[in-house]
């Protein structure tokens, strides 16, 4: 089914809408990208920040395996919509920060993603 546009257009009017409209879809998917890489990057250093602090906690101060489980049902409790944080998830944020002490996290992973194309 033509649009519109399509019908009333002339043949330059056309190719010129397609390429607009092909130009500001690609703006829309660029941006959706970007967002959810950001979400992500904020993620990851979540994730990374919460383990690095449970595991000082355990070096330095002998904090146990209850922290984890109580903190995953205190976060539960809390956060009730939100998923991530079981026990298990906790434990892999704990080796996360465990394997990468020195996590950059001030490092934009975007833009390391976005321009090495």
């Amino acid at each position: 089914m033509a649009s519109d546009i399509d019908k009333k257009a002339q043949p330059t009017e056309l190719k010129e809408y397609k390429e607009l409209f092909k130009e500001i879809k690609e703006k829309i998917l660029t941006s959706q990208v970007k967002a959810a890489l950001a979400a992500n990057q904020e993620l990851i250093k979540l994730y990374w920040e919460i383990g690095s602090k449970i595991y000082v906690k355990q070096n330095e101060e002998g904090w146990g395996a209850k922290t984890i489980v109580n903190l995953a049902k205190d976060l539960k409790s809390f956060f009730p919509d939100m998923k991530g944080f079981s026990q298990s998830n906790i434990k892999y944020m704990v080796q996360f920060a465990k394997e990468y002490p020195e996590f950059p996290i001030s490092q934009q992973v975007v833009g390391q993603i976005l321009y090495k194309r």
